[in-house]
């Protein structure tokens, strides 16, 4: 199973209920609530095309990158994914991060991952794509940041 296309998106989100809920309705934001998602890790197969996003059917089970973070009151929380393809164009890496980083910081993290990931292929990275969400939770709530590379096939 090789997967033909992907899309990336991202959501953030607060509840005054719990994580949980702060997450479920990040996802919603991201366009992917509705799906089951399977985290994998970090290869773009060749010829695998960026699309725009897409719906997923209801119940689909689906797998994507996901770079998530959880907080509470007053905290800065961070989740982020970078992509790129190998100079020759045979495939692609992608990195995932999350913390409490700033939008620059975050930045950073990812390319640096992206950076060492091609170094231990032997491989050089022809730029560099990403996808990033910073949130900080307001006072007596709960925040999430959802950042995913969901795959087609």
């Amino acid at each position: 199973m090789i997967p033909k296309e992907f899309f990336t998106t991202s959501g953030r989100a607060i509840s005054s209920v719990s994580k949980l809920n702060a997450f479920d309705t990040a996802l919603e934001k991201a366009g992917i609530g509705q799906c089951n998602i399977v985290s994998v890790s970090s290869i773009l197969p060749p010829n695998c095309k960026e699309i725009e996003l897409k719906e997923v059917p209801t119940g689909a089970i689906t797998y994507a990158v996901v770079a998530q973070m959880e907080g509470e009151g007053e905290e800065n929380i961070s989740a982020g994914i970078a992509w790129g393809w190998e100079k020759e164009g045979n495939y692609g890496l992608v990195a995932e991060t999350h913390g409490h980083l700033n939008q620059k910081s975050i930045r950073e993290s990812l390319e640096e991952k992206l950076r060492e990931m091609a170094r231990a292929r032997g491989i050089e990275i022809a730029g560099i794509n990403y996808r990033t969400e910073v949130l900080k939770v307001p006072p007596n709530h709960y925040g999430s940041v959802v950042v995913a590379l969901v795959y087609g096939f």
